[in-house]
């Protein structure tokens, strides 16, 4: 896979490409695929590093000068780097900024959710171009009610950003939540992505409102309408059980708006950064495959 940078520019302004058309272009041009940056302590250990800031820092070095200039998404989890406090943070910022100029789409994975000007401030953290940590998108969660994530989507269309707001994920316990009965009679994650594909209505290529929906949980038809206009994470693939081969399955027509995310599954191949590389094109490949997108270029 040669190195391009397919995304355009950073979206410094709101005259930048809106979020889906930028992440459109990078997923027909890269690939379709998300690759997780989650520096948690057994990995840092896999890799030879203490679980310190020093290990973290030549991690997520490391992991970005492997892929960044190659994958379409980088998605960093927050977490990992708030553990460390205002130093993991440092590395966090530093890695965003590399990661974006090499070309990669950031989606921060800090899965925001509050109300009114909490909302607001998490909002301005993210998706507000003058902050050290802006991002091309961020992770949210609507359970709040999706309307409590107003200032967050106002931000992101005023900055050429993205969202992902949870829908449907992978973890067991999400059900009891998601798959209740909503006030209406719809499953509470249909009325979450009815909310998501009335942000996206008229949008082209892509809507910059995208949901997540796990790729562990099978045929999903009869619960969901995942046609939103708008990209689908799907989290799951490799250590999780997930493959490629199984995402027509899951979501169906809309396949071809599926981001996969993988995280262990490419990382343990660190810190080699060829290892790291050809695991990510691996993936790659096999994703365009499953969806009807054949080969990238080499």
């Amino acid at each position: 896979m040669s190195a391009r940078n397919p995304a355009g520019p950073t979206p410094s302004t709101p005259s930048a490409a809106p979020f889906g058309a930028r992440l459109r272009r990078a997923m027909d041009d890269r690939g379709p695929l998300c690759v997780g940056i989650d520096p948690h302590g057994s990995l840092l250990t896999d890799w030879g590093l203490d679980d310190d800031v020093a290990g973290l820092e030549r991690f997520t070095r490391t992991t970005v000068e492997a892929l960044a200039d190659r994958v379409a998404v980088l998605k960093p989890q927050s977490a990992f780097f708030e553990r460390f406090g205002s130093r993991g943070i440092a590395v966090l910022e530093k890695a965003v900024a590399e990661a974006r100029e090499a070309g990669a789409l950031v989606l921060m994975d800090a899965k925001r959710g509050d109300i009114g000007s909490t909302m607001g401030a998490y909002a301005a953290t993210y998706l507000d171009p003058a902050s050290p940590l802006f991002s091309d998108a961020v992770t949210l969660s609507p359970y709040l009610g999706f309307g409590s994530l107003r200032p967050a989507l106002d931000a992101a269309s005023a900055a050429g950003c993205g969202v992902f707001v949870l829908a449907l994920t992978s973890n067991p316990e999400g059900a009891e939540v998601q798959r209740a009965t909503a006030a209406d009679g719809r499953p509470l994650a249909r009325l979450m992505l009815d909310h998501m594909a009335a942000e996206n209505a008229g949008a082209r290529p892509l809507g910059s409102v995208g949901a997540v929906v796990g790729a562990t949980l099978g045929d999903l038809g009869d619960v969901v309408d995942l046609a939103i206009n708008g990209p689908l994470l799907a989290p799951g693939i490799g250590a999780q059980g997930a493959t490629p081969a199984d995402l027509p399955a899951v979501f169906g027509a809309a396949v071809g708006n599926v981001v996969p995310s993988v995280s262990r599954g490419v990382l343990r191949h660190g810190p080699d950064i060829r290892a790291l590389r050809k695991a990510a094109d691996r993936f790659a490949d096999e994703v365009r495959t499953a969806v009807g997108g054949g080969t990238a270029d080499r």
